[in-house]
């Protein structure tokens, strides 16, 4: 009687399973447009975070150019984005 036959299993490489468990984030940026106060209501209103959380990302927005707002997954992160986007603020999604 012959051995079974076995053939190599391919195991998926390192780096594409850590993409796919990486989350993703909503990036506000700063713009010359909107005023800081403005900026501020928008994160209460839309994320429901305190005024003081709201105002230190406003602040990361104002002095470093940007600041993380949610993250999640990506189609949860293009909403927020289009949310803050009809607020007239500029927002972009990456992966983290």
């Amino acid at each position: 009687m012959a051995a079974p036959m076995t053939s190599p299993v391919e195991t998926p490489d390192i780096d594409e399973v850590a993409d796919a468990d990486r989350p993703w984030m909503t990036i506000v940026h700063n713009d010359p447009v909107n005023l800081m106060n403005y900026v501020t209501w928008v994160f209460q209103k839309l994320f429901g975070y305190s005024k003081e959380k709201a105002e230190q990302l406003m602040l990361d927005v104002h002095h470093k150019g940007r600041a993380i707002v949610s993250s999640g997954a990506r189609e949860r992160m293009e909403h927020d984005a289009s949310r803050l986007h009809a607020y007239g603020l500029w927002a972009t999604v990456s992966q983290s």
